[in-house]
């Protein structure tokens, strides 16, 4: 038995025979040509014919991921039609005098190389995308025919690396799981494999040996077990029945309302915090996104995103939720998440100092930028603003005149936006006491009962000393919820809850009596709170 360690993409146990995917070598010759129009014409046939291909792949994709997923066949055929491109073809086969494939050949190694050493991220991921097209082309070029697996058992798929085509070309129903020795996880077969609901690993590093043999491909854990013994099986083989009950339990409540037995409707979202979580968003049937934390994408970064790196994530989100609310919570950077590169001082108790909206408040410049790329994505779905850690109306009435700001700056630009909803979080006594003011100036209050619980109750929750007198139970944390809830209603705004209270089960009828419209929760916690509340009279 072996274990080979890799990275998650997709969640899940699949097991199964390993079969290794070779792709057949596509090397490309050089010869001299003498017909140099005809060569440019029959990269203009194999050009129209891949962008056929491209569109039959795009149909199967959104029958399969939906069009969000299948929205880079669409890029792929775009990139096929680039002046830029087409025509530094065209140029290498004139000046060189050489064949089609080489041509192609050449072409993609330049702009791959363009694209790799590009800071921006998402530009760089592009080099693979042209690597993809150009091979493509060349394949047809070649006249050779689209690869896929053999058998008609399902296996597990393992490979070098996999191009967003080759993964959607594979059947679905002949592949249990998808290992890969290299790639990332915010690549867009990864993106794939997650919205088509297979377990996938990267950076698994394996031999041919492994081929044809009994495996195991843990999701959770981040682990390809090659020939397990018996025990070993027998273990995984109960975890995946486990697993299949709950995935009946989805099936069953997927698509039905979030309402009670009397007609009471509760809005039911999920909390993230990158955009690999959205497939299980929507594997969950959330209703929107309640909470994304936008702090982890200055977390996961060396320097200061840019505004354009910012804007391709929020606008992929907002995409992938195909107009289901998606609410971003403005940077909530300090206490205990801090990032190198803002050089902040230390603290004493940064749980209660330099932190959250007063980061941004006073490093003005940050926020714009975040502002302008959330404002920017808001063009392409259903996008919310929340503000963290507000304690008066005078930093509601300052983030007002610098979103005014923004706006007026987008305008002059004629770059557009969509009607944007901003809301607050109420996590300090003090905005819970203020609830009925700062009803009047905002569109939504999101209860954010972590923070609300340890200032309320005067208990650092990072402190493991304290844990057996935190409590989120507490009367006076209840009575604050049930406070900001009817301020809110006063005013006609909604208030829902996106901490981790709101996923406490044994709390959901109580929260329903109370009125709260919202409840924003891990996507793994949405079916049952959904049953739970299904259930109520």
């Amino acid at each position: 038995m072996k274990r080979l360690e890799g990275k998650v993409v997709f969640s899940g146990i699949a097991i199964g025979k390993i079969s290794i995917m070779k792709k057949e070598n596509q090397s490309v010759r050089r010869w001299k040509v003498d017909d140099i129009e005809a060569e440019k014409a029959r990269v203009d046939e194999a050009k129209e014919q891949a962008i056929g291909e491209l569109k039959k792949l795009y149909e199967k994709a959104v029958q399969e991921v939906g069009e969000s997923g299948a929205a880079i066949f669409e890029v792929h055929q775009m990139m096929l039609e680039d002046e830029g491109y087409l025509e530094s073809i065209d140029n290498i086969i004139e000046t060189e005098s050489v064949n089609a494939e080489y041509a192609v050949a050449s072409t993609a190694d330049n702009f791959a190389a363009m694209f790799s050493a590009m800071e921006d991220e998402y530009m760089s991921a592009r080099a693979a995308d042209i690597k993809d097209i150009s091979e493509r082309v060349i394949r047809v070029l070649m006249g050779k025919g689209e690869s896929g697996l053999d058998g008609n058992e399902p296996v597990i798929v393992v490979a070098e690396d996999l191009a967003p085509s080759e993964t959607v070309q594979l059947d679905k129903s002949k592949v249990l799981a998808f290992v890969t020795k290299y790639g990332s996880s915010n690549s867009h077969t990864a993106i794939l494999a997650r919205t088509m609901n297979i377990p996938a690993l990267i950076n698994v590093g394996y031999g041919e040996e492994i081929d044809g043999k009994m495996g195991i491909v843990d999701g959770k854990e981040g682990i390809l077990i090659v020939e397990p013994d018996e025990e070993v099986l027998e273990r995984y083989r109960a975890a995946k029945e486990e697993e299949l009950k709950k995935k009946e339990m989805l099936k069953e409540l997927k698509g039905k309302p979030t309402v009670t037995k009397s007609g009471r409707e509760m809005k039911l979202y999920a909390n993230i915090g990158s955009i690999s979580d959205v497939a299980t968003v929507l594997q969950n049937d959330a209703g929107g996104i309640g909470l994304f934390r936008s702090e982890f994408v200055y977390l996961e970064k060396s320097d200061y995103p840019t505004e354009e790196e910012q804007f391709q994530i929020y606008k992929q989100v907002a995409q992938n939720m195909a107009g289901k609310k998606v609410i971003i919570r403005t940077l909530d950077i300090g206490a205990d998440k801090q990032v190198d590169y803002f050089n902040m001082d230390k603290e004493e108790n940064p749980a209660m100092g330099y932190r959250a909206i007063r980061i941004c408040l006073d490093r003005t410049e940050i926020f714009k930028t975040q502002l302008r790329a959330l404002f920017r994505a808001s063009a392409y779905g259903k996008i919310s603003i929340m503000y963290p850690m507000i304690i008066s109306v005078k930093e509601v009435k300052q983030i007002k005149a610098i979103v005014a700001e923004i706006k007026a700056g987008l305008d002059r630009e004629g770059i557009p936006y969509g009607d944007v909803e901003q809301g607050i979080m109420i996590e300090t006594p003090a905005a819970a006491m203020i609830s009925d003011l700062l009803a009047k100036e905002v569109d939504f209050f999101s209860i954010g009962t972590n923070d609300l619980t340890q200032y309320t109750l005067a208990i650092d929750r990072q402190n493991a000393k304290l844990d057996n007198i935190y409590d989120s139970h507490h009367e006076a944390v209840l009575r604050m919820i049930q406070m900001v809830v009817d301020n809110a209603h006063k005013e006609g705004i909604w208030a829902g809850i996106c901490g981790e209270l709101g996923a406490d089960m044994t709390l959901t009828e109580k929260f329903v009596k109370m009125g709260v419209d919202e409840l924003s929760v891990s996507p793994t916690f949405i079916l049952p709170i959904r049953k739970i509340i299904r259930e109520m009279e």
